[in-house]
């Protein structure tokens, strides 16, 4: 599962099975039969590991999950043949069922993402205001929507943005990490909307500035490289612990 920027990423899967769910990129032919293939083949092959990320669902089963970005290169009448009960190669009910996330780019995406037979739904860009999705304000409809038609709603969260060395033309979206406000801003927008998952995007792309992992100032001749100056190298995961400790906490108390 590459993408444009990337490797071939199958080699890698054992080294990083620590708490691992897939994220199903677009690829040539990709449809809704050729992802079932895939996901038969990561369940067969990875399903056992002790690692592979097992979400529990409302009905207490314990399921793989899945995020499918660019859902919407497929139409929802493709998806709903595998996602939905009476679908032709319908995987419900069947030893590959688990949760499948759809991606939410603009606002009609939400009833493709219903109609598809899929379970929910994510935002994925890190960059506030670059789509409807990934619009902090747009959170608590979206939030409601899923609410009502028994969806997970998965916000997704970024440190800031910066895609200008392979993106010239995209300065527009840049988002200034302001020391780690961007980032806090953006966790308090997804917590305040009490979802079940927040995702992070992301750990280390780099040519995207969403880079939370460790990093140390370093400059090479054709460029510099952010880093996190005043603070430390840890900074992002700092505040990303710290907040995954407030998420729980919070869940806590909705769940009473």
């Amino acid at each position: 599962v590459a993408d444009d920027n990337g490797e071939p990423a199958e080699d890698l899967v054992p080294a990083v099975l620590d708490a691992v769910a897939f994220h199903i990129q677009p690829y040539r032919g990709r449809n809704d039969q050729s992802v079932h293939d895939n996901i038969k083949y990561i369940i067969d092959r990875y399903g056992d590991h002790g690692a592979f990320y097992k979400f529990t669902t409302s009905t207490g089963k314990s399921l793989p999950l899945f995020y499918i970005y660019d859902s919407y290169l497929t139409p929802p009448e493709s998806w709903s043949e595998f996602l939905t009960p009476t679908g032709s190669h319908s995987v419900r009910g069947s030893a590959y069922d688990s949760v499948f996330i759809a991606l939410i780019v603009e606002e009609r995406h939400k009833h493709d993402i219903l109609a598809g037979g899929f379970d929910g739904m994510y935002t994925y860009f890190a960059s506030n205001g670059f789509s409807f999705g990934s619009s902090h304000q747009n959170w608590k409809s979206i939030k409601a929507f899923c609410d009502g038609n028994n969806l997970l709603f998965i916000p997704s969260v970024g440190p800031g943005y910066i895609d200008t060395s392979i993106r010239p033309w995209n300065n527009h979206n840049t988002r200034n990490r302001v020391n780690g406000r961007y980032y806090e801003t953006a966790l308090q927008a997804a917590l305040n909307v009490r979802p079940e998952i927040v995702t992070i995007t992301s750990f280390n792309e780099w040519h995207e500035g969403t880079q939370i992992e460790r990093a140390v100032p370093k400059k090479t001749v054709t460029r510099v490289y952010l880093d996190y100056q005043p603070h430390g190298p840890d900074h992002y995961l700092e505040l990303t612990r710290r907040w995954a400790e407030q998420f729980n906490k919070e869940k806590e108390q909705w769940l009473m």
